[in-house]
């Protein structure tokens, strides 16, 4: 799927732009890709520098006609902008047109979390087979250190270090080193001593399928899945499911929520605020207790 001609050259500019100047993920990038060309294919200009406001809402009209729901607007209108942004560092544009344009609003429905007990139940299995010894290692991993699925599926070997410590490529490639709980380090134990019957002279990759190649991101999903179901679960099972189980959990215990921050790779602390479904009364406690401005005199 491509741009109209006269529109392509300054896209495939900025998809280089993404890739080697702002350094984002693969994944990251294709979405990028499939929004602006959604975008250039309800845009009637032939040249960037004659996008204006009416056309930005020409978009988003397109859009609604589309069916797309509140929240896909949004994504293409904050894809447009952030392109925008781009046309005016160029001077192909003299403002951003797209930051006049208003994003529909809508909810914002937070990701369900295990409990702790739903969680032990679903960990809970005792099964020596060599795919189960995978993902339960997959599952502990995971929920130990609130890993995102391409973050676990990512993972190679090197990745553990000495100190029992995981060393994990995040988004935008930052990398962050996380605490591996005693259980999962366990888990990872039993693995990596079964681990050779499947890998395939040097292959570097922690997780490897029956394939005996690096593990992706649907069958590690798959499997969550077939375990959540096995284990008689009534919900569904994904990583971003543990990974918000994770950061709720620690959360709840420590009440750090700079920690948890930390822990998740986030780089806005607004976004683990929305994350770990903070309400306005906690984050008015954590600020009378810890600015000093805030703490009463004694």
């Amino acid at each position: 799927m491509t741009a109209q001609p006269s529109l392509q050259p300054l896209l495939d500019k900025y998809f280089n732009y993404l890739k080697y100047e702002r350094n984002l993920a693969a994944k990251s990038i294709e979405n990028y890709q499939r929004q602006l060309v959604s975008i250039c294919q309800s845009l009637t200009i032939t040249a960037w520098s004659e996008l204006a406001v009416d056309h930005v809402r020409q978009v988003l009209n397109h859009a609604r006609r589309q069916g797309l729901s509140p929240r896909s607007i949004a994504l293409r209108l904050s894809a447009l902008r952030g392109y925008c942004a781009y046309l005016v560092e160029l001077d192909v544009l003299t403002s951003n047109p797209a930051k006049a344009v208003q994003a529909p609003k809508q909810g914002k429905p937070l990701p369900k979390q295990l409990n702790v007990d739903e969680m032990h139940q679903l960990l809970s299995f005792d099964d020596d087979s060599l795919l189960a010894v995978r993902d339960k290692a997959m599952l502990e991993l995971t929920y130990s250190c609130g890993l995102r699925l391409a973050e676990l599926a990512d993972l190679n070997l090197k990745s553990i270090q000495d100190d029992g410590q995981l060393r994990v490529m995040g988004k935008g490639s930052k990398e962050r080193i996380l605490p591996i709980g005693k259980t999962a380090l366990k888990c990872l134990g039993e693995w990596l001593k079964v681990r050779g019957v499947l890998a395939v002279g040097d292959e570097p990759a922690l997780f490897l399928s029956k394939h005996r190649r690096r593990i992706s991101h649907r069958q590690i999903a798959k499997r969550m899945q077939l375990w959540a179901k096995q284990q008689q679960l009534d919900q569904d099972i994904n990583p971003h499911k543990l990974r918000h189980s994770f950061a709720t959990h620690i959360l709840e215990s420590s009440g750090d929520l700079r920690g948890v921050q930390e822990l998740l790779g986030h780089a806005n602390l607004s976004t683990t605020q929305v994350y770990t479904h903070l309400n306005f009364q906690h984050l008015a406690s954590v600020y009378d207790t810890a600015h000093p401005r805030a703490k009463r005199q004694k």
